[in-house]
């Protein structure tokens, strides 16, 4: 899966490493409050809700999700406007401040019920960047990569969540190992929090070298007005919808790694090592590195929407037996069953940036594939750690979840069915060439 020759210049691997590095900080950020909600926030900032506080933090997590539609309009109205670039700048920013005022809040025992709301709020914050940001990643490399190779290219902004998850599992498992139990409670788990004024640096430097979109640059020389809001969801709502419900299906499975549920029920329930169930993750997230990267690849060889059939049967046929492995409460056995977990779950998320690029045209791509995005992690994996929790308490087995993820799998799998797979399509006909028997937008 090469990114040199073949005329790949170097302005092009600029692109996706803008769009890699970017994405990674991003979700940095965004997945040591989820695993902290699990490991710490329950007690340092809930604890007066009693038996109520770990689905509350839980519950924290998904509500940063309900205002990444908004994110996604604001962002996608001004990135169909202005660009791509200038959002990417901007979201990164919100999301990086955000983070590390999350590790400058005191707990409750010291600010009382001021606390969880400032830490509320913060996470809002988040959400709002987490809306517009992957809109803008994806299409960055999407619109700049040659046709053939979209899938591969639209994967690179995708690998930012694993590697996200890894590094925030990794941080987080080094400042374990490093501290006592009581100094991590303490302290130790605000130093992942503020780390992220290096990520953001690093980011920015990378970000601001890259060039705007040419398919955007394209738009704009042409002086077409961005298509308003409400006309992108009579004309192309079925597709908003239908990606929505795609990613609902793919988020809900993968909020129980990055929702930080698997974490805290390994650590709470189970009584493994924490620094040894972060660890666990790390490897799954290194394998779901590796699946993504193959979705994409395989994306342009078989077709998006066949790559996301085949991982949807994958997590399909996964799901009660990744729960039987967990119950053994054993490393190993953890290792192995969110190894595999992964594998599906990177065919379901390789291939997103390319197909959700070709389902809308230049004037409303930002905003269709952004919304549709931040739909689908509503739907989906905001509150799948809080749903998994209730399940789990209500029903006292965790297979459960199992049927739960199992259905939503299935929604998205039957989704798949009715979205258009248009491989190469011109993302704008005038500046894209495409294969011969590609059709253009109308």
């Amino acid at each position: 899966m090469p990114l040199s020759g073949g005329g790949i210049d170097r302005e092009h691997r600029r692109v996706v490493l803008a769009a890699m590095v970017g994405t990674t900080i991003e979700w940095y950020d965004f997945f040591i409050y989820a695993i902290c909600a699990g490991l710490v926030f329950a007690g340092q900032y809930f604890a007066a809700l009693g038996p109520n506080a770990l689905i509350l933090s839980f519950a924290t997590v998904g509500i940063s999700f309900v205002f990444r539609p908004v994110g996604a309009v604001l962002a996608g109205q001004l990135g169909d406007r202005f660009g791509r670039r200038a959002m990417l700048i901007a979201t990164l920013l919100l999301m990086g401040v955000s983070t590390v005022l999350m590790g400058l809040v005191p707990a409750a025992s010291s600010i009382g019920v001021a606390a969880p709301v400032i830490l509320v709020l913060l996470r809002i914050l988040q959400g709002l960047s987490a809306g517009g940001e992957w809109g803008g990643a994806a299409l960055l490399a999407v619109e700049h990569a040659p046709p053939e190779r979209r899938g591969l290219y639209g994967a690179f902004p995708q690998i930012g969540v694993p590697i996200g998850l890894l590094l925030a599992n990794g941080v987080l498992a080094l400042v374990s190992a490093l501290t006592t139990p009581g100094q991590f409670l303490a302290w130790g788990w605000r130093i992942p929090f503020l780390l992220s004024v290096v990520l953001i640096v690093v980011g920015l430097l990378i970000r601001s070298r890259v060039a705007e979109s040419p398919v955007f640059e394209e738009v704009r020389r042409a002086g077409s007005a961005p298509v308003p809001l409400g006309a992108l969801f009579r004309e192309r709502g079925r597709l908003v919808l239908l990606g929505a419900l795609l990613f609902a299906a793919n988020s809900a499975v993968g909020y129980m790694t990055t929702g930080g549920y698997v974490q805290s029920y390994a650590v709470k329930s189970l009584h493994l090592d924490p620094a040894a169930v972060l660890a666990s993750v790390m490897a799954s997230a290194a394998v779901w590195l590796v699946s993504t990267l193959a979705g994409g690849w395989l994306a342009d060889r078989w077709g998006r929407v066949r790559v996301y059939q085949a991982g949807f049967v994958l997590q399909l046929i996964w799901m009660v037996p990744f729960f039987a492995l967990v119950d053994l409460a054993t490393i190993p056995a953890l290792v192995l069953a969110l190894m595999l977990y992964a594998v599906g779950l990177g065919f379901t998320y390789g291939p997103q940036s390319a197909l959700y690029a070709e389902m809308f045209p230049t004037r409303v791509r930002y905003r269709g594939a952004a919304i549709a995005y931040a739909l689908g992690s509503v739907l989906g994996g905001a509150f799948a750690p809080t749903i998994a929790e209730a399940l789990r308490t209500t029903t006292g087995t965790v297979y459960s979840i199992g049927g739960y993820l199992a259905g939503m799998t299935v929604i998205g799998l039957l989704a798949s069915v009715f979205i258009p797979d248009r491989p190469g399509i011109p993302l704008n006909p005038p500046a894209t060439p495409a294969r011969p028997e590609a059709k253009p937008f109308s």
